[in-house]
């Protein structure tokens, strides 16, 4: 240390300036720091926040913020430049509400999907209707992996019935769990009409007779079968004997697909010779958990069985897992036919179950929509039921949004799982709610007059779907709604197979569901 430095820093007043405005420095430092961990920084973007930190973005957003999923980025900033074209008080609002950060690959593709869908219809509704009014305003609503943070959404949701936002409808509403019943009840309790997309489980519907139990949903409408239409069809589609089935099926609590698919199977085979087979899936039935060895004991005893046809109740990543089973069993010579509900369509391409798995085993299942269902040219078309010159503007609208960089792009799309087609359907069904409620006129309608739309959409107001014609009945459900049964081939690819129909016939031109209720 030099003499200079000694004399000027060391012992002189200067050293004891800045020792105190080290010792403030520091301190403001600490403090600072320690606010932020005791006041962490949550928000995300307007209308979005995390519950707690580290925890993922959850709320409502309609600027194209993508919650922090890269893979929605396209569709999000798709939805948002529509979106800045409205002007205030043209447009009513509906929201899309799915788990959009689940981190399970299948769900996360599905997620995509139905927004690449709903947009479609948005961007439709806004500029090939000749002008009807209101526009349709579109916003992302994020209720987390599992749909944990339900309520924080729904809260959000619920405040924005009235101006700027005018929500008037909430769509997506993908799956048959517990925290998401408890979520439509929430919102249909507050008014606010919904209409679910993918959930097909029969406890979450209303219907079919008249007590306040029957309508346990008021404003819900739903675009796919209950499982019991799902399950009803598979049946008039496979003809299978009782005598020669299994049911698999699993025991976790809180899944009302589930249960509700499990109560349908059963019901068709009442004079099966053998108890069901059960497992228990993991609490996120995302994971694989241990069910592989149970899987494999039951593989044991269908080999020891007169079985060919195995009818499952379970979720997808169980699926995958039971069907790998079945691919090493010891019974080689022996082929079997898995039939299940529309949880098969996300067993395609990286997230099906082994190529090797496949030979001699079929897995076939209740979609929601396919692509090649409604085609046009396809040979046996029924002549009802649904459109192929319907499903063909999909297709057109499909196209132009990849090739027209003013509309898309919207992400990488495919249509062999049937999400963006339902959810397409789904956004009809909200517009021409909305729109009809309106009665015509230019002024948006109030949100009770939304609610009492899907009692009408049957006969000359029926939903013209991509997936098929959707006629409402009084308590919100499709009637005799056409379900595709689709195979999962060797190579990943999910082939149509034929239409089924849950009352074993397309339904009549007027498409009027029978009944006094």
């Amino acid at each position: 240390m030099t003499d200079w430095f000694r004399r000027v820093f060391w012992f002189t007043p200067l050293r004891k300036g800045l020792t105190v405005l080290l010792a403030l420095a520091t301190t403001a430092a600490l403090s600072y720091g320690g606010y932020h961990v005791l006041n962490p920084d949550l928000s995300c973007t307007q209308g979005v926040a995390r519950p707690e930190e580290g925890a993922e973005c959850v709320g409502v957003s309609g600027e194209g913020y993508a919650f922090e999923v890269p893979k929605l980025n396209d569709v999000a900033k798709a939805i948002a430049r529509e979106n800045e074209q409205l002007k205030p008080g043209e447009y009513a609002t509906v929201a899309v509400m799915l788990p959009l950060t689940s981190t399970d690959s299948g769900m996360s593709t599905k997620v995509l999907h139905e927004l690449q869908g709903a947009f479609l219809q948005q961007y439709a509704a806004n500029h090939d209707s000749n002008g009807m009014k209101p526009k349709i305003r579109l916003v992302l609503a994020n209720t987390g992996k599992g749909n944990a943070h339900w309520r924080t959404t729904v809260d959000r949701l619920k405040a924005m019935t009235d101006g700027p936002d005018n929500l008037r409808a909430v769509s997506g509403v993908a799956t048959s769990s517990a925290e998401t019943k408890a979520a439509v009840k929430e919102l249909t309790g507050a008014g606010i009409p919904v209409i679910g997309t993918t959930i097909t489980a029969d406890d979450i519907a209303n219907g079919p007779g008249d007590g306040p139990e029957d309508d346990a949903y008021p404003g819900l409408a739903r675009v796919s079968p209950t499982n019991h239409d799902e399950a009803r069809a598979i049946a008039e589609f496979g003809k299978v004997e009782a005598k020669r089935a299994v049911l698999v099926r699993d025991t976790r609590p809180g899944d009302h697909y589930t249960a509700t698919l499990k109560d349908a199977f059963a019901k068709l085979l009442t004079d099966a010779p053998y108890q069901a087979q059960l497992f228990t899936s993991p609490p996120d039935p995302t994971e694989d958990g241990p069910t592989a060895n149970t899987f494999r004991q039951i593989t044991l005893m269908l080999c020891t069985s007169r079985a060919d046809t195995v009818f499952f109740a379970g979720r997808h990543t169980q699926l995958r897992q039971f069907v790998n089973a079945l691919g090493r069993r010891g019974c080689d010579n022996r082929k079997f036919t898995v039939l299940t509900g529309d949880e098969g369509s996300y067993l395609g391409g990286d997230t099906g179950p082994e190529t090797k798995a496949l030979a001699g085993v079929s897995v076939r299942y209740a979609a929601l929509a396919h692509p090649d269902a409604w085609k046009e040219g396809q040979p046996g078309t029924p002549k009802t039921g649904g459109t192929p010159a319907v499903f063909k503007t999909f297709e057109d609208r499909l196209a132009k949004a990849a090739a027209d960089p003013e509309i898309g792009p919207i992400g990488k799309t495919s249509l062999t799982d049937g999400q963006a087609i339902i959810a397409y359907d789904a956004m009809a069904t909200a517009v021409q709610g909305i729109r009809e409620a309106a009665g015509g006129g230019e002024e948006l309608p109030e949100i009770r007059d939304v609610v009492t739309q899907w009692r009408q959409m049957n006969g000359p107001l029926k939903v013209e779907g991509a997936s098929g014609w959707i006629c409402l009945d009084n308590h919100g459900n499709p009637y005799n709604k056409a379900v595709p049964i689709v195979e999962l081939a060797r190579d990943g690819t999910q082939r149509f197979v034929e239409i089924a129909w849950p009352e074993g016939r397309p339904p009549a031109q007027d498409c009027l569901p029978p009944g006094a209720s």
